[in-house]
């Protein structure tokens, strides 16, 4: 067992008294997902309290606690209260650290950019780069990843999210980035802001958190560009775009559809040229690996080996999976972009199934785009467009806010709508046939997750 934190450092980090000597692995505040060495914090939340799981907790093999009361029989820190405790857990991860640290928002892309960022940076010195795992980007995911960082980590990547002004500004100033990327902004969550622009001022306060010399990456092809750099310019020593555009700092020259599905792309960045391929699918994925490219090079990577990372990148559960689920007679193509949803995301993901060649029908199952606030009905709407681009055979659109595009859709494409993920389970079955092409997308609420791993299963 490599040691993470030992009790004594545990209890100086969070103020707390220990009760003995013992050393963790890990860290994890679900006791479901409790590995033999971790560290369970046990936190109290509005529906449940983790002190009610210690037992299930050490009997899946924790080697400590950290609680709020007594913990007789077990190893374990006491402090006042968890949450704070997690907290200052991150920050001293954060203080003890030699690490370049990189810190990923957006309104799409974040997920898939710190995967990748992470990918092309371990590639480079593999086994010494530390990323969030899944989609830890909040109050209590952050400081959770920071404390699991090993001690010996030479990168770390951390993802942060925000659907309220201010939360990234607490977020940033915890993880205090040498490097702070925004990969693109959209109308997410839009319901908790009156403006695009809003979103945009509230993604750019990730630069607040920036350390002294640090570099700002931008998006070069927003209309939000300026913004961005405005709220980055007082925080960052560097400010660096990337993007399409021919006045972009690391630029594609020129990108070519390859044979199986992904892209050969020759980018040009102040000080390199490099040519390499992306296996994912899609112009949204060009843009997440230029963004990549620009934070490996700020960061002091191999940005040769970032390039060979590119070509072994394999699709995220619930973000571009891609999957040959067998039916009657044959397979069919399954594209998993389940776990969330918003008008751009749903339009880049449409222009991916669009692309895809196929022998039989291309089918999307799209279900409602949460958080849109009033103008919800006008960006569901607007989602014909991109769908009778992509040259969609059938619909089947999931959620009562899909009725507004089920409506301008009329009759030019085909479509069913339905009220639930359960209900749409076995139209998909009666619809998909051997060479279809299934692009399964929508926010993480509806549940769609479930209807991909009945198709995967071969449930009805």
């Amino acid at each position: 067992m490599v040691s993470l934190w030992t009790a004594e450092e545990i209890a100086v980090a969070v103020r707390g008294a220990e009760s003995g000597s013992f050393e963790v692995s890990g860290v994890t505040f679900d006791s479901r997902e409790v590995q033999a060495g971790d560290l369970f914090i046990a936190l109290k939340g509005e529906a449940t309290d983790g002190h009610l799981f210690l037992d299930k907790a050490f009997a899946a093999g924790a080697a400590g606690a950290l609680v709020e009361r007594s913990a007789p029989g077990y190893p374990h820190v006491r402090v006042f209260d968890t949450l704070d405790a997690l907290n200052a857990l991150g920050a001293a991860s954060r203080a003890r650290t030699n690490a370049k640290v990189v810190g990923v928002t957006g309104s799409v892309g974040k997920t898939s950019t710190k995967e990748a960022l992470h990918a092309a940076l371990d590639r480079g010195v593999p086994g010494f780069a530390h990323r969030s795992v899944k989609s830890y980007n909040n109050h209590t995911g952050v400081p959770l990843s920071l404390a699991r960082m090993p001690r010996d980590a030479r990168f770390g990547v951390f993802e942060m999210g925000m659907n309220h002004q201010g939360e990234l500004a607490a977020l940033t100033a915890l993880v205090r980035p040498h490097v702070a990327i925004v990969t693109a902004i959209a109308p997410a969550h839009r319901e908790y802001f009156p403006s695009e622009e809003a979103i945009a001022d509230a993604k750019g306060e990730i630069f607040q958190g920036l350390e002294p010399g640090g570099t700002a990456i931008v998006p070069y092809d927003s209309p939000h560009r300026e913004r961005l750099i405005a709220a980055a310019r007082p925080h960052a020593a560097r400010i660096v775009t990337f993007g399409l555009g021919e006045d972009a700092d690391v630029r594609a020259a020129y990108v070519v559809r390859s044979a199986r599905g992904g892209s050969l792309v020759s980018a040009v960045l102040p000080e390199a040229h490099l040519s390499f391929t992306i296996s994912q699918p899609g112009a949204h994925w060009v843009s997440n690996a230029l963004a990549v490219l620009a934070a490996v090079e700020a960061a002091g990577g191999d940005l040769a080996a970032a390039g060979l990372a590119f070509a072994d990148m394999g699709g995220l559960k619930g973000r571009g999976e891609r999957r040959h689920v067998r039916i009657d007679g044959g397979e069919a193509l399954l594209i998993d972009e389940s776990y969330n949803a918003n008008p751009a995301s749903m339009a880049a993901t449409l222009e991916v199934l669009g692309a895809e060649q196929v022998q039989g029908k291309r089918i999307a199952i799209l279900g409602t785009m949460r958080e849109l606030g009033p103008d919800s009905a006008d960006f569901h709407a607007a989602l014909a467009a991109p769908v009778e681009a992509a040259h969609v055979d059938y619909a089947i659109l999931v959620g009562d806010e899909m009725e507004a595009l089920a409506d301008a859709l009329g009759r030019d494409v085909p479509h069913a709508l339905v009220a639930d993920a359960k209900a749409a389970i076995g139209l998909a079955r009666e619809k998909i046939a051997p060479g279809d092409a299934i692009l399964v997308k929508g926010s993480n609420a509806v549940g769609l997750a479930a209807l991909v791993d009945a198709l995967a299963n071969g449930e009805s």
